[in-house]
């Protein structure tokens, strides 16, 4: 068998770094290292040409799970034309969505790796990205009259609640109800 181009390599170390993202979101950072490889339909033997432990793994996946999703609040932003307020409540409405609890792989990695953030006391370099995107991400929903991270932990409570509670009408109550609740203080400026 020849040897892979730089080129493949760097394809494939990508294919892997989104596969591991995906996965650990959905699944946790306890994801075999041979599973992920499957799951990226690369060789289990091709790991270590790639990364020098899993935790470098970790710590990369995360890092692209927090670009992807700092670029979907980017992208809310530019679609309502700079206006904040409601980038933020397009936002909001779609975090507390049925298609985003029902989507953990391709959802928000504070909630998917919180626990794993929690539990892990390994990787430094991905618990400070994680760290760094909680920041982001409450000054991003921050505005005038209400604090972000009331808001994000008030948003980030009821998406793990929600999926908590997937298989009972109370699940989407919980969505409902928060949406509802974040819209009307946003309403009422307190």
């Amino acid at each position: 068998m020849g040897r892979v181009s730089q080129a493949q390599a760097r394809e494939n170390r990508e294919r892997v770094v989104e596969t591991a993202s995906r996965l650990f979101r959905a699944l946790g950072t306890h994801v075999s290292v041979a599973d992920l490889m499957k799951a990226a339909g690369l060789t289990h033997g091709g790991f270590y040409k790639q990364f020098a432990s899993k935790e470098a793994l970790i710590d990369e996946a995360t890092a692209h799970a927090f670009a992807e999703f700092t670029q979907r609040y980017a992208t809310a932003l530019e679609q309502f034309s700079g206006r904040r307020d409601a980038a933020q409540q397009a936002f909001i409405d779609a975090y507390l969505s049925v298609e985003h609890r029902d989507a953990p792989a391709d959802g928000c990695p504070l909630a998917a790796l919180a626990g794993d953030m929690a539990r892990e006391p390994g990787s430094q370099e991905a618990r400070q990205v994680y760290t760094e995107g909680v920041g982001h991400f409450a000054d991003w929903l921050a505005t005038e009259d209400q604090d972000g991270i009331i808001r994000l932990c008030t948003m980030l409570g009821a998406l793990l609640l929600a999926r908590a509670t997937k298989d009972s009408p109370l699940s989407e109550e919980i969505l409902t109800a928060t949406r509802t609740a974040l819209a009307a203080t946003a309403q009422s400026g307190t």
